[in-house]
């Protein structure tokens, strides 16, 4: 379709000391371990194959550190990919948040003092319109959460239908057309070609 990238590549950072041991990380600003950083690394040649016209990522350190270290100096910060605001529960395992509360689900109620999936997904929409503005592939270096409700909403889903689209770290998703329709095209892909 004219004006709509061929294809958009979407990357969650690496690994960080919270992801390895399972804890929301929002807001807080937290850099990229070792193992990260080989994983960021790691995209380098997948990524230098293709040519993207447009390269965004969150302004969160682990993001641009990913996309630096996968070979993109260059790109342009878009604070709407930031990482879902988890507001009080921001650090917290989600093993401890359902002792404080046995019903949460941040794909149903978001967290207190934080965001709630609509609001994610107004986010997620300014994104998306963003891409659809560009002529050809588009890159986007982010985050798990936040990806994943870009992705129901690239496919015109509601945004806690994103809990089906689950993006380990360093992840790479690839979202596109088949005719007019847009689709997921690959997901969840590290840099071997295989699951992330």
């Amino acid at each position: 379709m004219p004006g709509e990238p061929r294809q958009v590549w979407l990357v969650r950072h690496g690994a960080t000391e919270w992801s390895q041991n399972g804890r929301h990380t929002g807001k807080s600003d937290i850099p990229l371990v070792d193992l990260g950083r080989r994983q960021a690394e790691g995209l380098r040649s997948t990524l230098a194959r293709h040519n993207f016209e447009l390269v965004l990522a969150s302004p969160l350190q682990r993001a641009v550190e990913t996309a630096r270290l996968a070979g993109f100096d260059r790109t342009e910060l878009d604070p709407d990919l930031m990482e879902w605001d988890y507001g009080e529960y921001d650090g917290l395992t989600t093993t401890r948040i359902r002792e404080l509360d046995p019903e949460w689900s941040l794909w149903r109620t978001g967290a207190p003092g934080g965001e709630a999936p609509v609001d994610v997904g107004r986010r997620a929409d300014r994104v998306v319109a963003r891409l659809r503005q560009a002529r050809h592939d588009a890159l986007v270096f982010s985050h798990g959460h936040i990806l994943r409700v870009l992705t129901a909403r690239w496919l015109g889903l509601e945004p806690s239908t994103g809990r089906y689209f689950y993006l380990g770290t360093a992840g790479v998703g690839v979202l596109g057309y088949e005719h007019d329709k847009p689709v997921v095209r690959a997901w969840n892909l590290s840099a071997d070609g295989g699951p992330a």
